[in-house]
C-alpha cells in the first residue's frame, strides 16, 4: 500500500501553522514555524538544535495536538539498540507458546511460524510509527545522545520508510510520520544526517515572545507580575549558570509565585528565595544566585 501524506488541517502557508500553534499554546518564533511548515511540505524530518529548556519537543507535542493525531515518542540515550527502538520479540510469551505446543504434539516447524508471528511482535517506537492508519508525529527526542552507529541505522529507516524483521519480511510505511529530531549538542551528529533533515535552531524566547508564553499558558497571572516573570528570568539566564533555566522553569516559577499569593517579586525576599528552587537546579548555580543576587535582578525587573 502506498503512502498516504500526512495531514495538513487545512494549512496551506506558515502563518496559518503559527497560528494554530499559538492556539495551543505554543508561540513559536517566524523561522521555526517556517522551517516546520517547510519540512511537512518536503516530507523531510525537522532538526531541532537548542540549549535544553527552550521548547524543542514542546514543538512535537503541539504539533501533534495540531494535526490531532498521535504523539510517537523516542527517547535516545547512549547504547540504544534496535531491539529498544525498533521491535523485539515477547519472548517470555514465545517460551510458554513453545511448552504449551510441545505438550499437545505440535510439530516444532509449526509451532515456530506460530511464535513468530506479529501476535508476538512488540512494537517499538520506530515501527510503530510506520504502523499507523493515520500519520503520526514522531519524536526522536536527544538524538546526540545515541551512538554513532544508531544514528547511520536511523538514516536507512528515514529515508526508506521500511523495517525488515527477519521472520516477517519487510514491514512498508502505510502513513509517513512527521519526523521531528531534538539534538541539545550532546556531540556532533553527522553530515548525513544533517543532509536529510530541515534544520532549526531554538534560541531563548525574546522578551515579548516569553511574555505572551506566559499569559497564554497562566492567564491568572497579572500582567504586571507577569512582566516581572520574564524580565526576573531572562536576567537570570544571563548569570553565569551551570544550567540556565528554561521555558518550563520558567512557567513552574510563575505557578509557585501565583499559589503563594504573590503579586509582586518585591513583597517578600523569603518567597522568592525559596521559589529558586523551580529555577535553579544545581547547587553550583544555587551558590552562584543567591538571594540577595536576586533581590537585585527582582528590583530591576519590569
Amino acid at each position: 500500500m502506498g503512502f498516504h501524506p500526512p495531514s495538513r488541517q487545512g494549512m496551506t502557508d506558515w502563518t496559518s501553522l503559527q497560528t494554530a500553534m499559538a492556539e495551543h499554546g505554543y508561540v513559536a518564533s517566524d523561522d521555526l514555524a517556517m522551517a516546520l511548515h517547510i519540512a511537512r511540505s518536503l516530507g523531510r524530518p525537522l532538526l531541532l538544535e537548542g540549549a535544553a529548556g527552550v521548547g524543542k519537543t514542546e514543538v512535537a507535542r503541539v504539533l501533534a495536538a495540531v494535526e490531532d493525531t498521535r504523539l510517537i515518542r523516542l527517547q535516545c540515550y547512549e547504547g540504544l539498540d534496535a531491539s529498544h527502538a525498533i521491535y523485539e520479540w515477547n519472548y517470555p510469551r514465545q517460551l510458554l507458546a513453545i511448552r504449551a505446543a510441545a505438550e499437545d504434539g505440535e510439530s516444532a516447524r509449526a509451532a515456530e511460524t506460530r511464535v513468530f508471528s506479529e501476535d508476538y511482535l512488540l512494537e517499538r517506537p520506530l515501527l510503530a510509527a510506520i504502523r499507523q492508519d493515520r500519520a503520526p508525529v514522531l519524536l526522536i527526542d536527544e538524538i546526540d545522545r545515541a551512538d554513532e552507529e544508531f544514528e547511520a541505522y536511523l538514516l536507512e529507516v528515514l529515508s526508506e520508510f521500511q523495517i525488515t524483521v527477519p521472520e516477517l519480511g519487510t514491514l512498508t510505511a502505510v502513513t509517513r510520520p512527521t519526523v521531528i529530531l531534538t539534538a541539545n549538542g550532546t556531540r556532533d551528529l553527522s553530515d548525513a544526517l544533517r543532509r536529510r533533515c530541515v534544520y532549526a535552531y531554538v534560541e531563548y524566547p525574546s522578551r515579548e515572545v516569553e511574555l505572551s508564553i506566559l499569559l497564554a499558558r497562566c492567564p491568572e497571572i497579572a500582567d504586571q507580575l507577569a512582566a516581572q516573570i520574564v524580565g526576573f528570568v531572562q536576567a537570570v539566564r544571563r548569570e553565569d549558570l551551570e544550567k540556565k533555566p528554561g521555558i518550563a522553569e520558567m512557567l513552574d516559577f510563575a505557578a509557585a509565585l501565583s499559589g503563594l499569593g504573590i503579586a509582586d517579586l518585591n513583597d517578600d525576599p523569603v518567597v522568592l528565595g525559596a521559589t529558586l528552587a523551580t529555577l535553579l537546579k544545581t547547587r553550583q548555580d544555587r551558590d552562584t544566585l543567591s538571594v540577595e543576587v536576586a533581590q537585585r535582578l527582582a528590583g530591576k525587573a519590569a
